[in-house]
């Protein structure tokens, strides 16, 4: 048995991977501002120590930067407190691209891969769960996906291999120094992706392809703020020029098998509820 801090703990992978390294006896420990098992701010030092005290292991992820915003990197002061507090090995969550010094999480990862301790940096595309738990969940319930993705591809990475390659990261020796690019097995339009929904949750749902302004627009009306809105509407944006349509076979090498398929998630997720 080993003890592993989990960041957003509650969010998307990391309730995964919580869950799954209970499941195998370990001893899990979540961390956030303001629920989880023990507080850890990123914007309070004091917080840092207690969280990593006794800690093996920690998954890590800069709070909302994956998903749109453009918060500065944050994890450089946690990362320190990992190393200071003997923790072993570390796993972060970033984003494709991050090679790149320009990317919002390159520091991040700089700050990681230079700390010492085992590392593992995963870097999934779009989630599948985008649609079911979180951005366009509101959408996929009206019954209109408007995004200004136009007739772009996507091979959206359902969250559950993200989480069995985090976990596999955090409890095998060999992911050490490894940076796995995650996708789904195809791409899909937003199209098919709201046909394979429609039929699964056996209501109806359209996409619109609408303009980045309209987009921005929307967004801003519904208050979400400019720089957050901004970024959301450049990042969906890409989807329309084909640059989001690589397949990688980061799920294969880090788990030995395929990743699941997104006709498979729309079934698990009908099956919840989530879009009734």
């Amino acid at each position: 048995m080993k003890n592993y801090l989990i960041l957003g703990g509650t969010g998307k992978t990391g309730r995964r991977i919580a869950t799954r390294l209970a499941a195998a006896g370990h001893e899990v420990r979540t961390a956030s501002r303001t629920g989880g098992d023990v507080q850890l701010d990123l914007d309070d030092p004091a917080t840092h120590a207690p969280a990593f005290a006794g800690i093996d292991a920690a998954y890590l992820l800069e709070p909302g930067s994956v998903e749109g915003d453009n918060n500065p990197p944050r994890l450089a002061a946690v990362v320190d407190a990992a190393v200071d507090a003997g923790v072993r090995r570390l796993v972060l969550l970033s984003a494709p691209g991050a090679d790149h010094d320009q990317h919002p999480l390159h520091a991040t990862e700089q700050a990681v891969r230079g700390s010492g301790l085992e590392w593992t940096v995963v870097r999934p595309g779009w989630f599948a769960q985008n649609f079911s738990e979180d951005f366009w969940l509101p959408a996929v319930r009206s019954g209109t996906l408007a995004l200004p993705a136009g007739e772009g591809r996507v091979p959206f990475v359902d969250a559950e291999d993200i989480a069995d390659v985090a976990v596999a990261g955090l409890t095998e020796d060999r992911h050490a120094g490894e940076v796995y690019e995650l996708t789904g097995p195809r791409a899909i339009g937003f199209g098919e992706a709201a046909e394979l929904i429609s039929a699964a949750s056996g209501k109806p749902l359209q996409y619109l392809a609408v303009t980045p302004e309209t987009f921005l627009e929307q967004q801003i009306a519904r208050g979400v703020p400019r720089p957050a809105a901004e970024r959301m509407t450049h990042l969906i944006g890409l989807g329309s020029t084909g640059a989001l349509e690589g397949l990688t076979d980061g799920v294969e090498r880090a788990v030995g098998r395929a990743p699941r398929r997104f006709e498979d998630f729309v079934v698990t997720a009908a099956a919840t509820g989530c879009w009734s």
